[in-house]
C-alpha cells in the first residue's frame, strides 16, 4: 500500500444501504491502519470529505492514519461546498493540485 494513494470519493462504501455502507468504510480504515505498509496518503473529495467529520464512524481511523504520518488530504473547494471548515476533526484542507501530483507520483486506489 505504500506506494498508493487512497482516494475516497464518498462517506460510504458502496451503493447498498447507507448502515452498510458506512460501517464498511469504517472496516476498510479499520484493517487498512493495521498494515505494515500505510499507503502515501488519502485525499478525499467530493462526499468523501464527511468521512473527516464527528459525524463518520471512519474519521477516527483517518486521525490515526494521519497521526501515523499519512497525509489525509480533503479537497478545499468540496470543504467549501459543503460548508464542513470547521466540522473536520481528522485531515487537512489541501488541493486538487496536491492530488494531481500525488496521482503522478503514485498509484492512485479509488474507494467509496
Amino acid at each position: 500500500m505504500k506506494k498508493k494513494v487512497i482516494l475516497l470519493t464518498n462517506d460510504k462504501l458502496g451503493n447498498g444501504a447507507p448502515e452498510l455502507g458506512e460501517t464498511l468504510l469504517e472496516t476498510f480504515f479499520v484493517l487498512l491502519k493495521q498494515e505494515d505498509e500505510l499507503p502515501a496518503a488519502v485525499f478525499c473529495l467530493n462526499r468523501g470529505v464527511f468521512a473527516l467529520t464527528e459525524s463518520s464512524l471512519a474519521s477516527l481511523h483517518l486521525k490515526e492514519l494521519n497521526d501515523a504520518g499519512v497525509p489525509v488530504l480533503a479537497c478545499k473547494t468540496c470543504i467549501e461546498f459543503y460548508d464542513l471548515g470547521d466540522k473536520l476533526v481528522a485531515g487537512e484542507i489541501s488541493t486538487m493540485k496536491a492530488f494531481v501530483n500525488l496521482a503522478a507520483e503514485h498509484e492512485v486506489l479509488t474507494i467509496g
